[in-house]
């Protein structure tokens, strides 16, 4: 181990350990949250475009936050949206958009249904109701759920709550911007059910992955060294039985 060769591997080993320490270290700053949002932050009321903005990403510490704006319904453009759960009861979404800026919309769950019939009575309603009056709508800003592709036997059929998909079938959108995650509605009308929509789970102000990424990279730095010494040893135990072989064909 005292020679030349094995004191250069065990530098290199230093200098591996002490990347794979750094990189530990830079895990455990990000695993806890040195700033985390108070106790029922979510619940507290707040107008949307203090939340977020058109096109933006919702921050993890804002999923599930109450909201409130105001917009007009664009008649045309109620939607079902399929496989949806209230209080474990699969049913139907309908979901509306609303044109909360002169350019702007947000895709919005309006409320619940338990088959599909119902769901389509309340867009017929919903149509016929939208006069262009500027509505207020309250409810949870929730992440877009990313687009599902639809069954051959129904190809406009929606299971996923997606304003990308959404998009894909609203009309008047030239120049349009929407906000990329949707709102679910606290109040539902038009004859639908109210969405069960209960308050976030309160986050834990410590990320648990990081952490476990960081024991990663201090058993890594660990095994640099061992692997080190396993080296030397190896070639240790050759050394001395390539003595032991050539001493005993001596003696012969």
């Amino acid at each position: 181990m005292l020679r030349g060769r094995w004191i250069g591997m065990l530098l290199l080993c230093l200098v591996v350990a002490g990347v794979f320490a750094w990189l530990g270290q830079w895990q455990l700053e990000r695993a806890i949250e040195t700033d985390p949002p108070p106790p029922g932050v979510t619940e507290q009321v707040r107008p949307l475009s203090d939340v977020v903005e058109p096109g933006q990403y919702l921050a993890e510490p804002l999923v599930g936050q109450r909201v409130e704006t105001s917009g007009t319904w664009i008649p045309d453009d109620f939607l079902v949206v399929s496989s949806r759960f209230n209080d474990g009861v699969e049913g139907f979404w309908v979901t509306g958009q609303l044109r909360v800026d002169e350019r702007v919309s947000i895709a919005v769950a309006i409320g619940w249904a338990p088959d599909r019939a119902a769901a389509d009575a309340a867009v017929e309603r919903l149509a016929a109701e939208a006069d262009g009056r500027p509505v207020e709508v309250a409810g949870r800003i929730i992440s877009d759920e990313g687009p599902s592709v639809p069954p051959r036997s129904d190809p406009e059929r929606l299971d996923r709550m997606s304003p990308a998909a959404l998009l894909s079938r609203w009309h008047d959108t030239e120049q349009l911007d929407v906000y990329r995650p949707y709102l679910a509605s606290t109040t539902a009308t038009a004859g639908l059910e109210d969405i069960s929509s209960p308050a976030p789970d309160e986050q834990s102000p410590v990320n648990w992955l990081n952490v476990f990424y960081a024991v990663e990279w201090a058993i890594f730095a660990g095994f640099a060294f061992y692997l080190w010494y396993r080296l030397a040893k190896d070639a240790w135990e050759r050394e001395v039985e390539e003595f032991e072989d050539a001493a005993a064909a001596e003696s012969v």
